[in-house]
């Protein structure tokens, strides 16, 4: 089976949709005392957190993120340092956004990033994250791991599944994506890494079908 070249299937179109609506918490966001945004290949992170800094819902916004092997090519100086340029572009404030350029995981841009807010003399209540769409809910369990004594909302650009496909330009791909971040949900608590999240059945059903079908380039191993 090609990487490159695959018909995406009415059935695995299905099965991606379950999944992509469980990754979302689908919390009420509010105001909160700081947001960080999470660092990826997905420039919509840096104007979605843009638009809820003018929103008026948080005073300080944090952009995390070093490089991967995903996002050097695209973000040469680094995720945080792009993300930032790209909010200071959309009107926020230089002084309202704080950097965290090293994280290269989701641990580390929460372990980081507060470490960040502290050194600010920002020691949060309530924080928002800001992550992409299909991320929200591993960001959530990590940080409720990492920051426990911290009220932790979600949120990402309200995309419907469809058009975010369409930006990404890659079915294949985003199937990977949302296959790798759920087996890291399910996973990722017998590590250490996050809390532990419930899989409805049927979730858990599409993601194991989507694996015999061979979108696998995201799992890690085992």
């Amino acid at each position: 089976m090609s990487n490159d070249q695959q018909t995406i299937t009415e059935d695995q179109w299905r099965q991606a949709k379950l999944i992509w609506v469980y990754h979302q918490m689908q919390h009420e966001v509010r105001p909160v005392d700081a947001a960080i945004g999470l660092g990826s290949h997905d420039l919509g992170v840096a104007a979605y957190s843009a638009d809820l800094y003018r929103s008026g819902l948080f005073p300080t916004l944090v952009f995390t993120g070093g490089n991967s092997p995903t996002t050097a090519k695209v973000f040469p100086r680094g995720e945080a340092v792009h993300f930032r340029e790209h909010a200071i572009d959309l009107g926020v404030p230089t002084e309202a956004i704080l950097l965290e350029p090293n994280a290269g995981n989701t641990g580390q841009n929460i372990t980081l990033s507060r470490e960040v807010l502290a050194d600010a003399g920002i020691r949060p209540n309530t924080v928002l994250l800001v992550s992409k769409p299909y991320m929200e809910r591993r960001s959530f369990a990590t940080a409720r791991k990492l920051w426990p004594d911290v009220g932790i909302l979600c949120a990402s650009e309200p995309l419907e599944f469809d058009d975010y496909v369409k930006s990404i330009g890659d079915e294949k791909l985003v199937l990977d994506m949302l296959v790798g971040d759920l087996q890291r949900v399910i996973e990722y608590p017998k590590l250490g890494f996050a809390i532990e999240q419930e899989v409805p059945q049927d979730v858990h059903a599409a993601y194991e079908s989507l694996i015999r079908d061979g979108f696998t380039s995201r799992l890690i191993a085992s």
